[in-house]
């Protein structure tokens, strides 16, 4: 692939799920290659997920990003990539709140759902087993006294009988408002600390390393990209987004059967950047 340095110094924050990977947790080789390109080019490749650092690690990987930074747990938490450092990195940033408000208002409105917490580096604490390939890391089942004894950087509830808008409803009658929710195959509730998304994670991140706001790009297809995508000069959503979320980006690429996200970062190669 040829490239211009058009991209050089650019913030290039990337959603995994649903945007780089597709639903079965496949890569394209023509996103890998668009990825490659602009880190050679000299963009600041960031994935920004909602994952823990463990699960963005070997996707980090996949992609050849060895070196630079990543924003997890849904801005949480920020860690900087480089093969020499003891698991190939270095958190640079935790941002923690106290869970047991949130958890025990929850688990009287959801008794049947599952609660984790992230064991940040490791995995998570969680009330029960979850299915097999939902939750990275290491695993280990705690009482909720333990699950609420906090700090802690993201709080995940599955609740596959609950739809987003029973979620929504929820998290506004109880009074929760940092929240995100993904919805796939099973429901989600993710929580995280007041004021804390992937986009004020990014923005710390542009301020330290002294990019220009113009020079800022995002691709996402989450309720949890919104304010990323908001971020961004320019905020490009999935095609299979939900409406809320192609409404706060600037425009819309493919969806991930489409493999939109190697089109919109191939052509951001070579689109002449403003002055």
């Amino acid at each position: 692939m040829t490239h211009s340095r058009t991209v050089e110094g650019m913030i290039v924050a990337l959603d995994v799920d649903g945007t780089l990977m597709s639903f079965d947790g496949t890569i394209s080789p023509e996103v890998r290659e668009a990825v490659g390109a602009l880190r050679d080019a000299g963009a600041h490749v960031v994935l920004s997920t909602g994952r823990s650092v463990v699960a963005t690690l070997p996707v980090a990987r996949e992609l050849g990003l060895l070196t630079g930074w990543v924003v997890t747990s849904n801005g949480a938490v920020t860690a900087r990539l480089d093969p020499d450092l003891p698991g190939g990195y270095e958190t640079t940033e935790i941002i923690t709140f106290d869970p047991e408000p949130a958890l025990r208002v929850l688990a009287l409105e959801l008794p049947d759902a599952l609660y984790a917490v992230e064991d940040l580096g490791r995995g998570f604490l969680v009330s029960a087993p979850f299915p097999d390939g939902e939750l990275t890391g290491d695993h280990r089942v705690v009482g909720f006294e333990e699950l609420c004894a906090g700090p802690v950087t993201r709080v995940v509830i599955r609740s596959p009988q609950s739809t987003p808008e029973e979620f929504h409803e929820l998290v506004e009658r109880v009074g929760l408002h940092e929240v995100s929710y993904a919805v796939g195959w099973s429901a989600w509730l993710d929580l995280t600390p007041g004021g804390v998304s992937k986009g004020s994670a990014l923005e710390e991140l542009r301020r330290q390393l002294g990019v220009e706001p113009f020079s800022t790009f995002a691709l996402g297809d989450g309720s949890n990209d919104l304010e990323m995508l908001r971020w961004a000069a320019r905020g490009v959503a999935m095609g299979h987004a939900s409406e809320a979320v192609r409404e706060a980006a600037d425009e819309v690429t493919g969806t991930i059967q489409d493999d939109g996200a190697a089109a919109v970062l191939t052509a951001l190669l070579t689109e002449p950047r403003p002055a």
